[in-house]
């Protein structure tokens, strides 16, 4: 599996923040009841798609230890049951720590790790992790108190209790935020539609004249996060046209974001 995903300041910081990072080897935080622990990362077939990558002019970083959150690791959870089921390659997309790069570059990183694919004698399943519409309590460089800072900058970690009251924090707003009684800003079930049916009908190459700031305004600060859906779909069409066998949506207001599925296969 290679899987494109945000992460939430669990292993990524403002000290460095790149726009992508493939890990050659990564291990889990546990954040809301994840895997904790390594991966089971292939390192040479991580490597050579690396190297790849730069070679077709993407400024990917390389982690060599790697720290992925529930971004990465619940997806693997809930598709085969465990985090270490079967070898995975993970590329972090920043999504949430602006300033972001244009929708064009996350188009042609996809393509670059699809091209490398169609080399290896190995089945491959590509997946992009995160939400559509959704606007949650994420702290940022102009809004957080001190002790928020130190971790979204420095990387300060955060103790058990720290953490598991943070995640209580999330999930209060959530619930806030389902019953109506919540600054954030609400779904766009109209705007995940759109973006969804320009992945079901192979027109990906449109994003590339959508503004971060047009995306922000229509979906939320952390609506950047279709981004891994943008680099995963990327990936299948450097392998030709595909068709949609699986389709699924919910705005899910008890969980702050607009929820779906898309389920794609080369159409041959």
């Amino acid at each position: 599996m290679v899987i494109f995903s945000p992460d939430h300041y669990n292993g990524f910081f403002y000290r460095t923040m790149p726009p992508f990072c493939l890990g050659t080897a990564a291990q889990g935080v546990g954040d809301y009841g994840t895997h904790s622990g390594p991966l089971d990362v292939p390192a040479d077939i991580a490597d050579d798609c690396a190297r790849a990558v730069l070679e077709a002019g993407i400024d990917l970083a390389v982690s060599a230890s790697m720290d992925v959150d529930h971004g990465t690791v619940q997806p693997l959870q809930k598709l085969f049951g465990a985090a270490t089921a079967r070898p995975v390659i993970p590329i972090f997309i920043n999504s949430v720590a602006t300033p972001l790069g244009p929708l064009r570059r996350v188009r042609a990183l996809g393509t670059a790790v699809g091209t490398f694919l169609a080399g290896v004698s190995k089945r491959v399943l590509l997946v992009g992790s995160g939400g559509l519409s959704h606007d949650p309590p994420v702290p940022t460089l102009a809004t957080a108190p001190p002790a928020a800072l130190d971790r979204i900058v420095h990387g300060v970690p955060m103790t058990p209790e720290q953490r598991e009251a943070r995640q209580t924090a999330v999930m209060e707003a959530a619930q806030a935020f389902a019953h109506g009684e919540s600054p954030l800003q609400p779904l766009n079930p109209e705007w995940d539609a759109a973006f969804l049916d320009l992945l079901d009908t192979n027109r990906l190459a449109e994003v590339d004249g959508w503004s971060n700031e047009w995306v922000e305004q229509q979906g939320g600060h952390s609506a950047h996060e279709i981004r891994t859906w943008i680099a995963a779909f990327a990936g299948l069409a450097a392998h030709g046209r595909y068709r949609i066998v699986q389709r699924f949506y919910r705005a899910a207001p008890e969980l702050i974001a607009g929820f779906a599925i898309r389920t794609a296969v080369l159409d041959v």
